[in-house]
Parts: C-alpha cells; structure tokens; sequence
C-alpha cells in the first residue's frame, strides 16, 4: 500500500517526536519473523513503555535528522524495526535481546544511547542498566550505609560494658 505525502508526514512527525525524547534506541532487522510474532514483539514492548515502529528507511532518516539518533541514519539499510525507549534506557535493550533469544531472525543492527552509537555486541552491557527504582535504591543505599555503621559502633560501646559486667558478675558467682 503507497503512502501518500499527509501520511509521511505523519509518520516522520511521530517518529521524530518520540526520538526528541526517548533515551536509547534500538535498530533490528526483522525479515523471515511472522506478524503474530511482531505482535508480540509490540505487545512486550508496550508493557515497559518502548514505541516501537516499523518504518520505511527514507522517512526514518528524516525523522532522525535533528535527534539524538542521526547517528543511526548511516545504518537504515534493509527492513528494520525501530525501538525507542521514552522512560528506562536500558528498557529497549532487555526487550530486544529477550525476543532475540527465542527468535533466531531477529538481527539487532543499530544500538544508539544518548547520540551516541554503540556496537551491536553491547546491547547486553545496555540490558543490564538498572532501572531508576533500581538505580534511587542503590544510591540509598550507598547514603545509608555510613549513618548505619556509624549508629552501630556508637551502640557498642554500651553494649561492651553490659557484657563486661555480665562476664564479671558470671566469675563472682561461680566464684
């Protein structure tokens, strides 16, 4: 089915406002997968908030120009589906490198983070990216851990002298 040029437009205005905000990006070629696979795919990817669209690669360049992801515009050959994660970075990783273990057609060819492009081979590196409640509960931690060492050996100081008047109180009595 031909686009016509309203519906271009509408298709590179989109991409190109969900690459102005997203974190990370992913590009893989899909040829040989079903479209009830695609679908799940989708449906997976919705669920941890990754748009995921499959665009011709002369609007998909246009849509990039100006974005974060120009970078990918050099590697739009062949048919692709672009994944773009708008809240966690490390979201569009673990999508894609989860459907490309049970789907073996299913090519990561571009990884984009920050404007930066990244070699396919870390997109697991990218995958294993905390979540941000992840990421707050690790700072939390690293800021409670002094306060709490802190709060336990000013505790042992009487907790010490408790236990030196029950060891002398234990040897007058066996005394």
């Amino acid at each position: 089915m031909a686009l016509n040029l309203a519906q271009k437009e509408a298709i590179v205005a989109e991409v190109a406002e969900v690459a102005r905000g997203a974190f990370s990006a992913v590009g893989a070629e899909y040829r040989g997968l079903t479209v009830g696979q695609i679908t799940k795919l989708r449906v997976e990817a919705r669920k941890v908030g990754v748009y995921v669209r499959v665009v011709k690669n002369t609007l998909a360049r246009r849509a990039l120009e100006g974005t974060d992801f120009a970078c990918m515009q050099e590697g739009l050959k062949g048919p692709l589906i672009l994944a773009f994660a708008n809240e966690d970075p490390g979201a569009v990783a673990r999508v894609a490198e989860a459907f490309a273990k049970e789907h073996d057609k299913f090519q990561v060819r571009l990884v984009a983070v920050g404007g930066k492009l990244l070699d396919p081979s870390k997109l697991g590196d990218l995958a294993k990216m905390p979540t941000r409640n992840q990421a707050l509960s690790l700072l939390l931690a690293v800021m409670k851990a002094p306060v709490q060492k802190l709060a336990a050996t000013i505790n042992e100081v009487p907790g010490k002298l408790v236990r030196t008047l029950a060891a002398v109180r234990d040897a007058k009595e066996a005394a």
